[in-house]
C-alpha cells in the first residue's frame, strides 16, 4: 500500500490550506485559452463571439466596438474569431468544466437560477481549482523526481521554494484562466515518465511518451523544446550503436523513434484540427509577431528588469547553477537539462515579445518548473556537502524564505499596480515599496482579497485599462 511521507503530507496540507487564494476569473489571455472549452461544451462548436463579448473590459478593448459586436477585423478568412491561443488547457479543464456543468443542470432542474452557459461561477470556480490542482501536482511530480536523486529534505524545500519563490503562484492563483500552471503540469508528467522509462523503454511506452509530449505541446508550443530529452537520449542511443556495429539496435531504436513521433503528431491533432478550422491551414498558429532567430534577446530574457527571469525570480538562478551541479549524480541528465533550458532562453529571445508584455516576472519560464525544482534541490545538496551540514541548511531554509518573501512582496505589488505590469520597471521603487508599502498594505489586501474579491478585481482591471489607455495616448 501505498504512503505518504511526511513531506509529501506537507505539500499536500500547504496545497489544501492555499486553495482559498484561488480566484475564479477569466481575464486577457485566459479569455482565448477558456473560450475553446467553453463554446465547445456549452455551444458544441468553435464560436468565441460571446467569449470576446463577455470578456473583461481590457481584452475586448480593440476587439470589440462600442454597440458590443466584435470588430470585422477580428475575424479570420473562415469567417472564424480569430482565436491564436492554444486548446490544450481546455482540455485539461474539460473534466472540470464537464462535472460543473452537470452539477449546474441538475440544480437547475430541481428548481435552481444558475445560467448553464459557462460563465457563471461555478464553471469559473471548477476551472480555478482545475488549474491549481495541475500547478500543485507539477510541484508533487517534481518533487519527486527531484528525490531520486537529492536527499528528500532538499528535494522539498526546493520544491517550496520554487512553488512560492517563482511566477508559478501567479498563474496557480491569481490568473487560472491562462496557460502556465497547466503547461507546468504537462512539462512535469512528461520528464517524469522519460526519466522513469529511460534506458529500457518499450515501444508502448515510446507510444505513451509520444502522446505526452503532443499533450504537452498542446498546452504551450514553447513545449516542443522539452522533446529535446528524448532527442538527445536517442542520439545518445545511436552514437552506441554505431560503435557497437549493432544495426539490430539502431533499427529497434530508430523503429523506437518512428513511433515516439507518430504518437506526439496524434496526440497534437487538437491543435492541427482546430487552426485548421480557424485560420484555414493546419500549421498557420494565427500569431503575427516576429521572431528573430539571428538577433535573440539572450541577456534580455535573463536579466531585464522588463520581466527578466533572473531579476525578477532570483531563485531560479541557484536553480539553474544546480542543473549544472547535478553531473555529479546524472551527467547526461544534467546535459539533457542545461540544454533545454538554453535552447528554451535562445526561443524566448528571438520571440518578438520575449517580454511577455504584461507578465509577472518571465511567465514563459513556468513551464520549466520541474528543472527549477530539480536544479534547486541540487544547488541545496552541494551546499551542504561544500559546508557543515548544519550550517548549510540554516543558509538554505533561511535563504529560500528571503527569497521567497521577496517575491511575494513583488507579487503583491505588481498585482496592485504598485510597479508597471508592462514594460522594465524601477528596481529602486521596487526596492523602497518592499520597505515600506508592502508590509503597510499587504494585510489589508490581503483581507480584501478573501473577503471582497470582487470589488478588488474590479479595481485592479481599473488600473489596467487606465494604464493601456495612457500607453497609447503615449505613443
Amino acid at each position: 500500500m501505498f504512503k505518504f511521507t511526511r513531506y509529501e503530507k506537507a505539500l499536500v496540507a500547504l496545497f489544501v490550506i492555499t486553495l482559498p487564494l484561488s480566484n475564479p476569473w477569466v481575464r486577457g489571455d485566459g479569455v482565448g485559452y477558456y473560450a475553446f472549452a467553453r463554446s465547445m461544451l456549452i455551444e458544441h462548436r468553435l464560436d468565441f463571439t460571446k467569449d470576446w463579448i463577455e470578456a473583461n473590459q481590457s481584452f475586448r478593448m480593440g476587439r470589440v466596438d462600442a454597440d458590443g459586436h466584435v470588430k470585422p477585423e477580428q475575424y479570420t478568412v473562415t469567417g472564424q474569431i480569430d482565436n491564436h491561443f492554444s486548446v490544450g488547457p481546455a482540455i485539461l479543464w474539460s473534466p472540470f468544466l464537464i462535472a460543473a456543468h452537470a452539477g449546474v443542470i441538475l440544480y437547475d432542474r430541481a428548481g435552481g437560477h444558475v445560467p448553464a452557459d459557462g460563465f457563471s461561477k461555478p464553471y469559473r470556480v471548477a476551472m480555478a481549482l482545475g488549474t491549481a490542482l495541475y500547478g500543485f501536482l507539477a510541484v508533487l511530480i517534481s518533487f519527486g523526481l527531484a528525490r531520486r536523486y537529492m536527499p528528500e529534505r532538499w528535494a522539498f524545500l526546493a520544491a517550496l521554494g520554487i512553488w512560492f519563490g517563482s511566477s508559478l503562484p501567479v498563474y496557480m492563483y491569481f490568473n487560472p484562466s491562462w496557460s502556465h500552471a497547466p503547461s507546468a503540469f504537462a512539462a512535469a508528467v512528461f520528464l517524469w515518465y522519460w526519466n522513469r522509462t529511460r534506458g529500457a523503454r518499450s515501444w508502448g511506452q515510446w507510444a505513451i511518451l509520444g502522446a505526452l509530449g503532443g499533450l504537452m505541446m498542446n498546452v504551450y508550443y514553447m513545449n516542443t523544446v522539452v522533446l529535446l530529452f528524448p532527442f538527445l537520449e536517442s542520439l545518445a542511443g545511436y552514437r552506441t550503436a554505431f560503435r557497437e556495429a549493432s544495426k539490430e539496435s539502431a533499427g529497434q531504436l530508430f523503429l523506437n523513434n518512428a513511433i515516439f513521433t507518430s504518437a506526439v503528431l496524434a496526440a497534437f491533432a487538437p491543435t492541427l484540427v482546430t487552426k485548421k478550422i480557424i485560420y484555414g491551414g493546419y500549421l498557420n498558429f494565427g500569431y503575427s509577431e516576429h521572431w528573430f532567430w539571428r538577433s535573440p534577446a539572450f541577456f534580455k530574457v535573463c536579466f531585464s528588469a522588463d520581466h527578466g527571469l533572473f531579476s525578477w525570480t532570483p531563485i531560479a538562478i541557484l536553480a539553474v547553477a544546480g542543473l549544472f551541479l547535478l553531473r555529479k549524480y546524472d551527467r547526461s541528465l544534467a546535459l539533457y537539462s542545461m540544454v533545454v533550458f538554453l535552447a528554451y532562453v535562445y526561443g524566448m529571445g528571438c520571440y518578438e515579445n520575449w517580454h511577455g508584455i504584461s507578465s509577472y516576472g518571465s511567465r514563459f519560464f513556468v513551464s520549466l518548473t520541474s528543472l527549477f525544482i530539480l536544479g534547486l534541490a541540487g544547488f541545496f545538496n552541494w551546499l551542504a556537502h561544500a559546508w557543515q551540514e548544519r550550517r548549510a541548511a540554516v543558509l538554505a531554509w533561511s535563504g529560500t524564505a528571503v527569497l521567497v518573501l521577496w517575491n511575494l512582496g513583488l507579487m503583491f505589488q505588481w498585482g496592485m499596480h504598485l510597479i508597471p505590469d508592462r514594460g522594465p520597471i524601477s528596481w529602486r521603487d521596487a526596492t523602497l515599496n518592499q520597505l515600506t508599502v508592502v508590509p503597510e498594505q499587504a494585510s489589508r489586501s490581503f483581507g480584501s482579497y478573501l473577503l471582497h474579491r470582487r470589488a478588488l478585481m474590479d479595481r485592479i482591471e481599473e488600473k489596467d485599462v487606465n494604464q493601456i489607455k495612457a500607453n497609447q495616448t503615449a505613443r
